[in-house]
């Protein structure tokens, strides 16, 4: 099974962070995981700062301060989550303005009834089970030999779990399928919860194989398109596709830590305990 963790391949290099290393059990080209400093989908709503970074990259962090010679980039207003670069990579440091008020939104619209939808068809108003969602991705990484928390990942960076998520390019369901993808997958109905995983599993292992187990790559293809990652020859320079494919990777390593800390809990939990 693919699984693991994985170097950042393509355009631009993430050297000057500190990532935590592992080796892998397939390994995705040797997987080195980014942290939550380059997920910028969790962006701080105010007193943000933006670091350009001297290998071409953008962070946004809450604040940022000097350690042990090193700089930290919080991502939070406390200080528990953060990373450290060289200062000698750092170019810029700009501040993000406070954002505008939200608009009031309409009231929302009452679901429609329970009873009146068809059987077996999902809507909104019919929330996926955690396990049923489970079960899915663990099917399918199953049949297409890729780590079920990587799916899990990418679920969640394109829909949050929600069946019934629209981008506003069109993408649908659970993977954000496009329309004329889906149709090439053999998926019919792209708000049908297994029939997405299973059309969105297919595309991300076909794109693995192209890429060369390649993830960064793979993940780039899956947010820009393959023709994208062709022409730049590697992650395409989209401030979006960045951001995605740290922001994937980012949760890939969580889960995985995450995983693999669950049997050493247990030891601990079931050692005998001193008098």
């Amino acid at each position: 099974m693919r699984t693991g963790f994985c170097t950042l391949g393509g355009q631009g290099s993430w050297t000057g962070i500190d990532w935590p290393e592992k080796n892998s059990l397939r390994p995705l080209a040797q997987f080195v995981i980014a942290t939550g400093a380059l997920i910028a989908t969790v962006l701080p709503l105010r007193a943000a700062e933006q670091i350009s970074l001297r290998n071409g990259f953008e962070i946004t962090c809450h604040h940022h301060a000097t350690a042990n010679s090193r700089v930290r980039l919080y991502l939070e207003k406390g200080n528990q989550n953060y990373i450290e670069v060289a200062p000698g990579d750092i170019v810029a440091v700009e501040r993000v303005p406070d954002p505008a008020p939200p608009p009031t939104p309409d009231p929302p619209k009452a679901p429609a009834p329970v009873a009146d939808l068809p059987v077996g068809d999902v809507r909104s108003d019919v929330k996926l089970s955690a396990a049923d969602l489970n079960e899915m991705l663990a099917k399918a990484g199953h049949e297409h030999n890729v780590d079920i928390d990587l799916l899990a990942s990418v679920v969640k960076a394109e829909s949050g779990g929600n069946a019934r998520a629209v981008s506003p390019a069109g993408a649908q369901g659970l993977m954000q399928l496009m329309p004329g993808t889906a149709a090439d997958l053999g998926v019919s109905d792209s708000f049908k919860p297994e029939q997405n995983v299973r059309g969105g599993s297919t595309y991300l292992d076909e794109l693995l194989t192209r890429y060369h187990d390649n993830l960064a790559l793979a993940l780039a293809a899956y947010n820009a398109g393959p023709a994208a990652v062709d022409k730049y020859n590697g992650i395409p320079p989209y401030r979006e596709t960045k951001l995605y494919v740290a922001r994937v990777i980012h949760e890939f390593n969580r889960r995985v830590k995450a995983r693999e800390a669950q049997p050493r809990r247990l030891v601990a939990q079931s050692a005998p305990q001193g008098n």
